[in-house]
């Protein structure tokens, strides 16, 4: 089953991204925050977020935490970009449990 369940951040690994006109090499994080989803993820709908050692799972709806800690302005800043990227959120997550290829999301500036 682990191998059906495999992560990805906004994209595919090998490919090359293009973020704010720049292409580089890995998915685009914010103020050293990295968000994922995996796909054949289990509901509700939600996303993975890494900041240093600290660990989360977020609500796309809600945008509350439902597992983990995050410090409090590590989580504003995560709320702050998912509550501008929440439709594209829910459309990756409908993509992600199809197996499909997710569309990048713009990090937070």
């Amino acid at each position: 089953m682990a191998a059906a369940r495999r992560s990805s951040e906004f994209a595919v690994r090998s490919k090359r991204f293009t973020v704010n006109g720049h292409e580089c090499d890995r998915p685009p994080r914010f103020f050293g925050i990295v968000i994922s989803l995996n796909y054949n993820d289990h509901p509700p709908p939600h996303f993975h977020v890494r900041y240093a050692e600290q660990k989360a799972i977020v609500a796309i709806d809600s945008l509350t935490v439902l597992e983990g800690h995050l410090s409090p302005r590590a989580l504003g800043l995560v709320v702050e970009w998912a509550s501008a990227h929440q439709q594209e959120l829910i459309e990756d997550w409908r993509l992600a449990r199809q197996q499909q290829p997710l569309k990048q999301i713009a990090p937070l500036e």
